[in-house]
């Protein structure tokens, strides 16, 4: 009978211990399913993950109901199939069921906190993505970790690390000596990337032994990094990913080279950097079980380089991935874990993104009094910031647009969360209208275009504001604008927002002309491809 049970997926449970499984049974209501369209999906998905033993049926399903704890792999492919299902994510908690504890490898976030094991992942995390196309099996093997799976492997961020050996010195061994890839996977693995990656030479396929890595090879790679942000802002995620992984792969096998400390410290932040605008532009794409993994990777990467504010930096991203996903409460666990790791290292601007996060948590728990407060304090420690605070690169795009339309989207946010409510409706309008013309005037003088992704959202932003004020008009008029700038990104994220506002237009005010021609032009000129249809 056991093995029986094994092979269906479920551990055996006594009669007497089980008590009907409520949560399971509310996302199973809401979700419109019948046992045997979950029965099927859930071995359709098993399939694919390889697990050819599962044979789940609508007996199994009304087990589960009652109370029955599924073996895994069925807990995580009810958590991604009902995640998908409502376009958050659900954890194995919220559906009643006991997570199993995985291997920091299968679980791909709570990862030993080395500066080896780190650059090794890298190097295996990219080398991977760059083999798969962009809709390789990356994603089934990996899920969206939330919850205190998430939040518990982040706190370890600040527990102090030992100490960096100088490996320059005598008898010193490579940063990444534990590497189980060799540096030859480099030249294959970039070549297949389909981006320009403009990186030290690695000569004949191998690190380069013995040699010094001068200060201008490494202001080098900074000049990159910097470049490729650039990119990123201007043209969306889609275009210049591959081209980021591949840089980031390469700067493993400088790592896997003996350095000095000082030297070793700022290759780690420039990985830092690379992994995390790897996971922003992999996020804007749709790609949010790889946007975490590189996320999770590019902290650890920080705490190696011993740069808190960076580290911060990439928790903020990390808090804005679960604001998307509707996690908010995990955001804003992310977000204070930031603000302490960072509160005696962080600039002004630093810290002022930073608030402005979490009043954007606040806003997505409806908590207006808290809202507002993070508002203020974002708006006050912003007027603090100017040149003398040698601010770094990757927090320069947190200017006056950035931080009136972070402000302008939170007051957006508390009129959703409460039941669109007119008076933040009209809070979030002057916001958004000084920040939609900041990044207008950024596109029209800024070679480039400036940061140009940002200012399609905010447009977006606009027209969901009107939306909420009931001017169907000026919100197609806004959409329009939009749809201008998004021809020319490559941002899932964008096209996805594009949709639903025409979509939430059609639904509230389907008789106007201005929507109908608006939805229309959004069919002609952005269709629903396949890919968005995933991202989404």
């Amino acid at each position: 009978m056991g093995a029986v049970r094994g092979l269906m997926g479920a551990l055996p449970v006594g009669e007497g211990d089980k008590l009907p499984n409520s949560q399971l049974s509310s996302w199973f209501r809401r979700s419109g399913w019948s046992k045997g369209e979950l029965a099927r999906q859930v071995n359709r998905r098993a399939r694919q993950l390889g697990a050819h033993h599962i044979s789940t049926d609508t007996s199994r399903v009304r087990r589960w109901l009652d109370g029955e704890q599924p073996r895994e792999p069925i807990p995580r492919i009810l958590s991604e199939l009902f995640s998908e299902r409502f376009g958050c994510v659900v954890a194995v908690e919220d559906l009643g069921l006991r997570p199993v504890r995985q291997s920091p490898a299968a679980s791909g976030v709570d990862l030993p906190w080395a500066g080896p094991q780190t650059v090794a992942m890298i190097n295996e995390f990219t080398r991977s993505d760059l083999m798969l196309g962009r809709r390789g099996f990356l994603g089934t093997s990996l899920s969206v970790a939330a919850g205190p799976s998430l939040i518990e492997p982040m706190q370890r961020w600040l527990v102090p690390g030992p100490a960096v050996p100088d490996a320059g010195a005598e008898g010193a061994v490579p940063a990444a000596a534990a590497s189980p890839h060799g540096s030859g996977a480099a030249s294959s693995a970039s070549g297949s990337g389909g981006g320009q990656v403009l990186s030290l030479p690695v000569k004949g396929g191998a690190a380069r032994r013995g040699e010094k890595l001068s200060m201008p090879e490494i202001e080098l790679l900074e000049h990159t990094t910097v470049m490729f942000r650039q990119w990123d802002a201007q043209c969306g995620g889609g275009l210049r990913r591959k081209a980021v992984v591949g840089q980031l792969h390469e700067i493993t096998d400088l790592l896997q080279e003996k350095h000095a400390e000082p030297v070793g410290r700022r290759l780690f932040r420039v990985t830092a950097e690379l992994a995390a605008l790897a996971g922003w532009m992999s996020y804007d794409v749709g790609l949010q079980p790889t946007a975490q993994k590189y996320f999770v990777l590019a902290l650890h990467a920080a705490k190696e380089a011993g740069d808190r504010p960076l580290g911060s930096y990439v928790l903020s991203k990390m808090g804005r991935q679960m604001i998307h996903l509707g996690r908010p409460d995990d955001a804003l666990e992310l977000i204070h874990l930031a603000q302490y790791g960072s509160r005696d290292g962080a600039t002004a601007r630093t810290q002022a993104m930073l608030h402005a996060m979490e009043a954007r948590a606040y806003a997505n728990m409806g908590q207006p009094g808290k809202c507002r407060r993070a508002v203020r304090m974002a708006e006050d420690t912003f007027e603090d910031s100017g040149p003398a605070d040698r601010d770094p690169d990757w927090i320069r795009f947190f200017s006056e647009a950035e931080l009136n339309a972070e402000t302008a989207h939170s007051y957006r946010d508390l009129a959703y969360s409460s039941g669109r409510s007119p008076t933040y409706a009209s809070m979030a309008r002057p916001a958004m209208e000084r920040a939609v013309e900041l990044f207008r005037r950024e596109a029209e003088e800024t070679e480039g275009g400036g940061h140009r992704r940002s200012y399609a959202l905010n447009l977006l932003g606009m027209a969901s504001v009107h939306l909420l004020q009931k001017e169907p008009e000026h919100c197609a008029f806004r959409a329009g604008e939009a749809i201008d700038v998004a021809r020319r990104l490559r941002s899932e994220r964008v096209n996805n927002r594009l949709r639903r506002t025409a979509a939430w237009a059609a639904r509230d005010f389907g008789g106007v002309a201005e929507v109908v021609r608006l939805g229309e032009r959004l069919a002609e000129e952005l269709p629903d491809t396949e890919a968005g249809a995933v991202a989404g």
